[in-house]
């Protein structure tokens, strides 16, 4: 079997962590993941710092990744605020711009090339904006508005005109996953509010608002979806939503959540995560201590800006109940991958992995 390379843009993050993991422990792959600061728990695999905005360093790395034959685009730039910043031109043309970056140089030396997996996500069908018809499918029309995901894909498009290489895009719905310091993990969020409450006495209470629908994907799952289009020759040049294939309500699945960390559930109780949490991180390094963690004892650090997302996704200061933002899968599934998975079983993996590599306190 010919030996097959990938390059993982985003190492540090959710997708881009997963999937350098999943890739390096297959035998016909060599992975390489790139990110700005190098993640710990992937220190089997080859990784190198590179900051995607800075154009002469990409030049000087990926200029010289001649081997590569696949690539994995996952890196992403968010602002402070995470959510404001999702609507603004800079930061649009900023992601664009990274992927310029890397592309350019990797495109010139990679010969080979023959496959690009390029990360978008439910704000493609405007759920930031307003509510979507349910479920949202990949034929539909582009939704007319600014945003990163044409930007990129249009450059993408663009630059494979009279090339054999192919792409792939994803959509998937809230990932799930082993990152630290991301901007949209929300596991290192609940566990730390969920430490801060179970350290003084506390049950764990519901933060959000109003109960909605949503939709989960594992990111060893959607690892695995990256593996399978990188070789499928029916995923050229196609757009797939991703999730793990059931659907669940933020109350309904709390009691499991609560029972992984420990704790009994309490009554709900409204919490701005984003404010109220950064206030207590003297708290969250005295826990460190106390367990001897391997988690940073910088709240901001190990959680990066996941509180606002965690304060989104959790429907805060919402009174009404939200509009479903819900996706069909069919589409993947009639081309071939039908990886899927229970999200209650997907919460209690990802916080005793959290709690076996001392990220999270023990039980």
């Amino acid at each position: 079997m010919s030996q097959k390379k990938v390059l993982v843009a985003g190492a540090s993050g959710l997708v881009g962590f997963a999937a350098v993991k999943h890739f390096s422990q297959l035998a016909e792959w060599d992975a390489v993941g790139v990110s700005r600061r190098i993640p710990p728990g992937l220190e089997g695999a080859k990784l190198i710092s590179v900051d995607l905005t800075d154009s002469a360093r990409c030049v000087e790395i990926f200029g010289q990744m001649g081997d590569v034959t696949h690539l994995v685009y996952a890196a992403l730039y968010e602002k402070p605020g995470l959510i404001r910043g999702w609507r603004e031109r800079d930061q649009m043309e900023t992601n664009l711009g990274m992927l310029r970056n890397l592309f350019e140089p990797l495109a010139g030396a990679a010969k080979n090339l023959q496959h690009v997996t390029l990360l978008q996500g439910t704000k493609a069908y405007g759920a930031h904006i307003e509510p979507f018809p349910v479920p949202a499918r990949e034929r539909w029309p582009r939704h007319q508005h600014e945003n990163f995901y044409w930007l990129q894909e249009d450059y993408l498009r663009e630059k494979q005109k009279g090339k054999a290489w192919h792409w792939t895009i994803f959509r998937p719905q809230i990932i799930f996953g082993e990152s630290l310091g991301s901007n949209m993990n929300a596991i290192p969020a609940i566990g730390v509010y969920a430490a801060l409450l179970k350290e003084a006495g506390l049950p764990l209470s519901f933060p959000g608002g109003a109960p909605s629908i949503a939709e989960a994907v594992d990111a060893d799952l959607l690892a695995r979806a990256c593996g399978w289009a990188a070789v499928s020759p029916q995923c050229g040049n196609e757009i797939y939503n991703i999730t793990n294939g059931d659907v669940f309500v933020w109350q309904n699945v709390w009691p499991t959540i609560a029972e992984a960390l420990g704790m009994n559930v309490g009554p709900a109780q409204p919490c701005c995560l984003a404010v109220e949490m950064l206030k207590r991180e003297a708290e969250w390094e005295a826990i460190v201590r106390k367990y001897n963690l391997h988690a940073p004892a910088s709240m901001r650090d190990y959680v990066g800006q996941s509180f606002f997302f965690a304060d989104a996704i959790f429907a805060y200061g919402v009174k009404q109940l939200p509009s479903a933002m819900l996706v069909s899968t069919i589409k993947a599934r009639q081309h071939g991958f039908h990886d899927c998975m229970d999200t209650e079983d997907m919460f209690r993996k990802w916080f005793k992995r959290f709690q076996d590599l001392r990220l999270l306190p023990p039980v």
